[in-house]
């Protein structure tokens, strides 16, 4: 049940053929601001403040003034709240699985009752279809993908040659990752100087979850957003070969892992292969003090990834002029030579297949061949888990995935739970 109406998407389409241009006259300044997640100062801000500085040079009739805004879940909070008081931004980079919250709350616009020229739908047209699936609702498309990502492996190849294993050969299957896994942990009497492999369970569990799932043949929720499938055998299967990397082949850390530490542990080589998002691939780049080599997640029943990161979306408190002044920005900023400059200076894929064909990009993926694999892994990507009332139907996930890791419930039991949770809170969204 969404509850943007016919009648407001009639009245959200008529405001777009109405547009008036932007800024007609020399002196009128078209004024929009964006919230973007990132907590601290630092190379981001400074990318996408350099980013501003030149679209208002090549657009002097508009003003266009980030505002960073702390975390993705910060940013949520912070535009809700805003837009509520009639005070918030015209558009902001939030994640692609907010999409149904936003829609929810009457809070966006669908993207292509504003790109209604055959050049916007053709821009439209240009990303990659798997960055879209998050945001094609009720027949309209309505974010924009930018920061974008899958989860890939990373893998030590140092430490592959220590342990007397192929260093340019990462393992493609379940039963290989978890064989190799246990040739690379390393312990010294009863302590582990290096653990094989580490999948993180802090921050994002769902998320790498949904990878494992996907790769055991389960899907998580349905394209409506409306009813998930938490407890599936091939779910629950997923869900025991994680906690087996721990306690069966005793090469994975125990309990829950850090998110935010896993790059870390990998750089520090305190562990030799680690899942998380290629948006960490800039910073192994210029970090790692060894040999290292990224990887397609292994298969399961199918090789697989969620999507993941941040869609642009368009407010519906956004007056016509502001809109258009917001669709140019986002032509501009989703331009192939941006989009690839992005993946280059972040490690985020570049969205659209023909930034890939820029000389930039093609001297980039050619230097350094592992930039790629994350856009090889789309052919196998679905969609991130998204549904109605996400934020709490992802945390009574969230939860039966740390109770299982942690040992206090057996996995059928964690995600039997979670799935009643799930059943519940959406029980007001079907139609």
């Amino acid at each position: 049940m969404i509850r943007a109406s016919r009648r407001r998407l009639l009245r959200t389409a008529g405001a777009a053929l109405a547009l008036p241009a932007v800024g007609r006259a020399a002196d009128i300044v078209t004024d929009i601001s964006f919230y973007f997640p990132v907590a601290v100062g630092g190379p981001i801000t400074k990318i996408v403040d350099g980013y501003a500085a030149d679209f208002q040079r090549e657009n002097p009739s508009i003003k266009v003034t980030p505002i960073y805004a702390g975390t993705y879940q910060d940013t949520l909070t912070k535009a809700q709240t805003a837009l509520k008081a009639k005070a918030g931004p015209q558009l902001a980079v939030l994640l692609s699985t907010d999409a149904f919250s936003l829609i929810d709350d009457d809070l966006i616009v669908p993207i292509d009752t504003v790109a209604t020229s055959d050049a916007d739908r053709a821009w439209l047209r240009s990303f990659y279809p798997a960055f879209l699936r998050n945001g094609e609702i009720n027949g309209h498309t309505w974010g924009v993908p930018f920061q974008r990502s899958t989860i890939v492996l990373y893998w030590n190849k140092a430490a592959f040659r220590d342990a007397g294993l192929d260093p340019e050969r990462p393992p493609a299957t379940w039963d290989e990752h978890a064989t190799v896994a246990q040739k690379l942990t390393k312990r010294q009497a009863a302590s582990v100087e290096r653990w094989g492999a580490q999948i993180p369970s802090s921050g994002f569990p769902y998320w790498l979850y949904q990878a494992l799932a996907t790769e055991a043949g389960g899907t998580l929720a349905n394209a409506d957003g409306t009813e998930t499938d938490f407890a599936s055998s091939a779910c629950v299967e997923a869900l025991r070969y994680w906690i087996d990397l721990a306690g069966k082949y005793e090469a994975h850390p125990p309990g829950v892992v850090d998110w935010g530490t896993t790059p870390r542990d990998f750089l520090e080589q305190k562990v030799a292969m680690i899942w998380t998002t290629t948006g960490n691939l800039s910073n192994i780049r210029a970090n790692a003090k060894f040999p290292f080599g990224v990887a397609l997640l292994p298969a399961g029943k199918r090789r697989g990834s969620p999507t993941g990161g941040g869609n642009f979306y368009l407010f519906e408190a956004a007056t016509p002029v502001q809109r258009e002044a917001g669709l140019r920005f986002l032509r501009w900023i989703s331009s192939p030579e941006r989009a690839a400059q992005w993946g280059i200076d972040t490690g985020y894929i570049a969205t659209r297949s023909d930034a890939w064909e820029t000389p930039a990009m093609k001297a980039y993926a050619t230097e350094f061949p592992a930039a790629a694999v994350a856009r090889d892994q789309l052919q196998y990507a679905v969609a991130e888990l998204s549904t109605h009332d996400n934020q709490r139907v992802t945390q009574a996930l969230n939860d039966g995935l740390q109770a299982a890791l942690l040992g206090r419930k057996a996995p059928d039991a964690a995600l039997t739970e979670a799935q009643a949770t799930a059943t519940r809170l959406l029980r007001p969204f079907h139609h």
